[in-house]
């Protein structure tokens, strides 16, 4: 069975026999074929698609076809795919080396550029969003002489051992209850709370304020699904933390210079203590920082005595797309991923409203779900009120007509500023033929 892409006589097969004979190739190679678990596809079944190429809104798969892009390597390609200014940036930097293992001008460039548009005094660069929390948890830790860890379910900070419990979209996806590996003692000191409930974070100080380093949090919500933050609920979270001597880090992986210049603290600034970045920050290249107040940052080696190192962090080549990528993240680009961002949830909504199906749209900033329930979702326990089912059918329904999603019901939705008038006919299109196969294929 095919269907057609809007506007187009080109195929879209649910059959995949190029990215089916790749995904059977590297089972045998690498642990469930995938080298980072939502890309299997398990929780919407059939082959992942492998993509050989990216072109401003689109993505090309192994196969040939051509798709709409609405995952952006989830959240760095706010500019679409291969943007020129960040492609030369690569190239430029790459021919002079990728690598060095010593300080360069590139790195203090980045750091400044992420100064100047959030409330950090300084900035420590390294690889990876887990890496950036797993190192802020250590500083806060140091930085008070406590030991213990609040965290709220349905929000991920990276495969950190110690923040792995009641973790979010991955661990949802596979319907993992935590992961084994992780220690009974590595978790006895992290406290999981219901987000967005601050009767339950002011009974844990209650209880155990004087051992309580942090409260780490999402600065909005996005791997339980896009869950934005109620009116006040950070803000609380700072002041309940500092009256009882603890730190406040926001995370911003996702939403930093993706939502807004200066990330989710442009929408709702907030007085916390640590900052963490990625993805958006290193324009598609590994990347990832944290970051807060000078005497905080100053208890980091070299300077104080929490260590921390990588030999690739502030790599020349990353820090090239990093800043080549903000440096296009102006007042138009994100009025433009805004205005995309409005256009796309409206039109999923209005298609699925169309077909009879449950659903809400749940937003922060340009950062959207649809969550396929009539509940409001307003954390974890809500956001696993959807109909997973229906979700899968929708997902498929997408996919065969050049239109591809994250495939979970647990991920935000990424829009782009390449993403013109062609790739959003497509997907008008396309939506009304998804929202009935949803329909079809849901539980309720």
């Amino acid at each position: 069975m095919s269907t057609s892409s809007p506007g187009s006589a080109t195929p879209y097969p649910v059959e995949a026999p190029a990215s089916t004979a790749l995904f059977d190739r590297a089972q045998a190679l690498t642990p469930g074929g995938v080298n980072s678990p939502v890309r299997a596809f398990q929780s919407v079944g059939g082959a992942p698609r492998f993509m050989v190429r990216g072109e401003g809104p689109y993505l090309v798969d192994a196969d040939g076809r051509r798709y709409v892009d609405l995952v952006g390597s989830w959240g760095p390609l706010i500019h679409g795919h291969a943007h020129p200014a960040v492609v030369d940036a690569v190239q430029t930097a790459a021919a002079a080396g990728t690598s060095f293992g010593t300080p360069t001008e590139a790195e203090i460039e980045l750091a400044a550029e992420i100064v100047e548009r959030t409330p950090v005094s300084q900035v420590r660069l390294v690889n990876s969003g887990t890496e950036a929390t797993m190192s802020a948890i250590r500083l806060a830790r140091a930085a008070t002489g406590r030991s213990k860890v609040v965290k709220f379910a349905g929000c991920y900070h990276g495969h950190v051992d110690a923040l792995l419990a009641a973790a979010g979209s991955g661990v949802a996806t596979l319907s993992l209850p935590g992961s084994p590996g992780v220690t009974d003692a590595t978790t006895a000191e992290t406290i999981v709370l219901p987000y967005n409930d601050l009767a339950a974070v002011t009974a844990a100080f209650a209880e155990h304020g004087t051992e309580i380093a942090a409260v780490i949090t999402e600065a909005a919500a996005g791997n339980m699904g896009v869950v934005p933050p109620r009116d006040g609920f950070n803000t609380e979270l700072a002041r309940l933390a500092h009256a009882h001597g603890a730190l406040l880090i926001l995370d911003e992986v996702m939403t930093g210079f993706r939502v807004s210049r200066s990330g989710w603290h442009g929408l709702d600034p907030v007085d916390g203590d640590l900052w963490t970045f990625g993805k958006v920050m290193g324009g598609g290249l590994p990347a990832a920082g944290f970051g807060g107040r000078a005497e905080l940052m100053a208890q980091l080696a070299p300077a104080g005595p929490v260590y921390q190192a990588g030999t690739l962090s502030g790599n020349p080549v990353a820090c090239a797309a990093g800043l080549a990528s903000l440096r296009l993240a102006d007042a138009d680009a994100y009025r433009r991923l805004d205005e995309a961002a409005t256009t796309v949830s409206k039109l999923a909504s209005a298609a699925l409203a169309g077909a009879g199906v449950p659903h809400r749209v749940s937003a922060a900033g340009n950062l959207f779900s649809i969550f396929f329930t009539e509940t409001e979702v307003r954390d974890y326990d809500t956001a696993r009120t959807q109909d997973t089912a229906a979700f899968a059918g929708f997902f498929h329904a997408m996919l065969g007509q050049g239109i591809y999603l994250p495939p979970s019901a647990y991920e935000a939705w990424f829009v782009s500023t390449a993403l013109d008038d062609d790739a959003l006919e497509q997907l008008a299109g396309a939506l009304p033929v998804a929202a009935q196969a949803a329909a079809r294929a849901g539980n309720s």
